[in-house]
C-alpha cells in the first residue's frame, strides 16, 4: 500500500506550491542520508524547476483573465453609447432651436457628462480640413475662400471612443475653385495669371 505524501490532500490546490517544496526537501533529506549529494542535488533543481514552471502559468493565467475582463468592459460600455447617440443627437437639435431649457437643460447636460466620463467623445468643427477617416461628406462645393478641402458646415456630429470612430461626422465640403488652388503667380508673391483662370475653367 502506498503512503500519501503528507500535508497533500485530494483536491487541495491551494497547497500545491508547498507540497511541491516539502517533496523536493524530503527526496534531498532521504538521498543525503545515502551519500548521493549529486542526485539530491539533481532531485532539487527539478522540484524547483516544476514549482517555476508553474508559477508562472499562473502569472500568465491572471494576466490573460485581466485583459479578458477589460475588453469585455469595454465593448459593454461601448455599446452602451453608441446606443445614446440618437439622443445626444435630438438633444443637439433641441439646443439649436433654443428649445433646451429648465428641468430638460439639466438633465440634457447631465448626461453629456457621463457619456463624456464614458470616454465618448464628440468632433466635426466648421473651418476644419476635410479627412475621409473622420468626415463623412453630404454636400459638395467650389469656393474661392478655401484652399484645401475643408468641412464648411457640420450636418451631424462624429463621435469616437479613443481611437474608435463610432460615427463619422456628417459634413458639407467646400474644395478651392478650380483655378484658384495656387496662392501666388510664378514667383509665388503675386496672384495667379488671370488667363490660368480661364483655361481652367474652360
Amino acid at each position: 500500500m502506498t503512503e500519501k505524501p503528507q500535508g497533500v490532500e485530494p483536491g487541495d490546490d491551494s497547497d500545491a506550491d508547498d507540497a511541491v517544496i516539502q517533496a523536493a526537501e524530503e527526496a534531498l533529506k532521504a538521498l543525503s542520508g545515502d551519500g548521493d549529494a549529486a542526485a539530491a542535488k539533481r532531485e532539487a533543481a527539478e522540484r524547483t524547476a516544476d514549482l517555476q514552471r508553474l508559477q508562472a502559468e499562473y502569472q500568465n493565467y491572471r494576466k490573460r483573465v485581466e485583459r479578458d475582463r477589460l475588453t469585455v468592459r469595454e465593448i459593454a460600455v461601448s455599446n452602451i453609447l453608441e446606443s445614446l447617440i440618437p439622443v445626444l443627437d435630438d438633444i443637439g437639435r433641441a439646443r439649436e432651436h433654443g428649445e433646451v431649457t429648465g428641468g430638460f437643460k439639466s438633465v440634457a447636460e447631465s448626461l453629456e457628462t457621463v457619456v463624456a466620463k464614458l470616454g465618448l467623445q464628440q468632433f466635426g468643427k466648421e473651418g476644419e480640413p476635410f479627412d475621409p477617416n473622420l468626415h463623412e461628406a453630404l454636400m459638395h462645393s467650389y469656393s474661392s475662400e478655401v484652399t484645401e478641402d475643408t468641412c464648411v458646415q457640420v450636418l451631424q456630429p462624429g463621435y469616437r471612443i479613443g481611437e474608435r470612430i463610432i460615427r463619422p461626422a456628417m459634413v458639407a465640403v467646400a474644395e478651392p475653385q478650380p483655378g484658384t488652388q495656387s496662392t501666388g503667380g510664378p514667383d509665388g508673391d503675386g496672384p495667379a495669371a488671370p488667363e490660368a483662370d480661364g483655361a481652367a475653367e474652360n
